[in-house]
């Protein structure tokens, strides 16, 4: 059994489940490294959904950082990001924080990175990896593996940054602001 809850506050935004906290129970079999899931919502009664699960490696990941006094706390964050310099994307999504490892993702991409955090100050970097094709006329990272730099300021509960994303031969400024759903 899993709990949904709303991360996106936009209140135009439209939840999956059709509600802000939803509970999706569902069972599964393991094929090979995936698992293979079917369940439904308690919120949407006799809709069915499927979900693969792949299990990703640490290969290519920085270190995990060092978290010190007055830095950012173990948890789970919600995210909104926006693209800088009048370039009209962004996205939202969660990442999971802890002993500055960083875990996340959105309806299209996945985050794997590392983070060093102390007196209200972090920064760190991300690997950004499709996992299901971006939708859009002219999405930004869509079908490119995307490295991210930041660094910003922290209080225990929340985190905002500013990035440069590479993607291909294109470098992009970012902002983001991190709020804490449920500690680690």
């Amino acid at each position: 059994q899993v709990i949904t809850e709303r991360h996106n506050l936009d209140p135009s935004y439209k939840p999956m489940m059709g509600a802000d906290v939803a509970s999706i129970g569902a069972r599964g079999r393991l094929y090979g490294n995936q698992i293979r899931l079917e369940g439904g919502a308690d919120t949407m009664p006799g809709a069915r959904f499927w979900a693969h699960l792949t299990r990703l490696g640490d290969e290519g990941l920085p270190p995990s950082g060092t978290v010190g006094p007055g830095g950012i706390a173990n948890g789970l964050y919600g995210m909104k990001l926006s693209a800088l310099d009048g370039v009209d994307a962004g996205l939202s999504g969660v990442m999971l924080l802890i002993d500055g490892r960083i875990l996340g993702g959105d309806a299209f991409f996945y985050y794997l990175g590392a983070y060093s955090s102390a007196d209200g100050r972090w920064k760190g970097e991300m690997l950004n990896q499709e996992h299901t094709p971006a939708k859009g006329e002219n999405p930004v990272f869509g079908g490119l593996e995307v490295g991210i730099g930041f660094s910003g300021t922290c209080t225990e509960d929340s985190g905002e940054l500013e990035g440069i994303a590479l993607a291909g031969k294109r470098s992009l400024r970012l902002a983001a602001s991190l709020k804490l759903m449920r500690r680690a």
